[in-house]
């Protein structure tokens, strides 16, 4: 069967979907030869061995370690949404995006079918992603206010943000073998960026879950609420834990989220750096 290739928005590249690992695809970190994790105890080896940034990044792209993840992004990507019906979609595991050495570490849940499931880059090319990088800019911590593709210039300013889970869910509802399975992705993540990070914000009450297990969370587990902090002891020293409604639609349509309440968190986050003695900050 002959796959069809469409053209990237922005390079005009053209892009079979999903799209294979060392195609050329904006910022792809995999090359052919990229071992791709099968199962759960390939990705826990892959992970632990794992000695930088890049290298983590090339192996997250190309997991295929949850069959339900897997099936699904790859059908959204040859399926596709009517309105990005002639784009390319990545169809592929979503990296960490950022600085290597961040002050502050954004925690998300998982990728969005149609946003980085589509654009191969966590958070970009959907609502939510609109709303995040809008408040990052505005308070310094992005170099740009929009997030579209892969290949548009954005820039993190001493901030990196990953998703627990790193395959688009079915329902945005991982279970929780798939959680299981994907963890040490952003295990071996903290290893490597960890010394620098001052401040975790996890955005909704998953990612909460998923950092205290990464730094430690003591008992009883601080409650996640938006603006809710916990000072915890991770295995690099002293970090703030601080809690923040996730930017969905069903958030910010309704108002439970606000621009300015967004704002505040990553003031926030930039004050309790700056008083932790956190490093300059570096863009990516």
């Amino acid at each position: 069967m002959l796959i069809p290739q469409l053209q990237h928005p922005r390079t005009g590249q053209l892009f079979t979907s999903p799209v294979p690992p060392g195609a050329g695809w904006p910022g792809d970190p995999a090359t052919e030869s990229t071992p791709a994790a099968k199962t759960a105890a390939q990705v826990r080896r892959l992970a632990a061995r794992a000695d930088s940034v890049a290298e983590l990044d090339a192996e997250v792209s190309v997991c295929r370690a949850c069959p339900r993840l897997v099936t699904w992004r790859e059908e959204v990507a040859v399926a596709k949404r009517k309105s990005f019906a002639d784009q390319p979609y990545w169809g592929r595991p979503a990296t960490g995006f950022g600085a290597e050495q961040p002050g502050i570490m954004i925690v998300g849940l998982a990728p969005a079918a149609n946003g980085a499931n589509r654009t191969g880059r966590v958070f970009t090319g959907d609502r939510s992603g609109d709303f995040l990088f809008a408040a990052l800019h505005r308070v310094g911590l992005a170099n740009q206010p929009e997030s579209v593709d892969a290949a548009d210039g954005l820039q993190l300013i001493g901030t990196r943000m990953a998703a627990a889970v790193r395959c688009a869910p079915p329902a945005n509802a991982p279970t929780p073998a798939e959680r299981s399975t994907c963890a040490p992705w952003l295990q071996a993540e903290w290893r490597l960026v960890g010394p620098h990070v001052r401040v975790v914000i996890a955005l909704g009450a998953f990612a909460w879950r998923a950092a205290l297990e990464l730094l430690g969370a003591p008992r009883p587990a601080p409650k996640f609420g938006h603006g809710a902090t916990a000072t915890l002891t991770s295995t690099f020293g002293p970090v703030t834990l601080l809690g923040c409604f996730h930017p969905s639609q069903q958030n910010t349509f309704t108002g439970r989220l606000t621009e300015v309440m967004l704002d505040d968190i990553f003031v926030t986050a930039k004050h309790l750096v700056d008083e932790a003695g956190g490093n300059e900050p570096d863009a990516s």
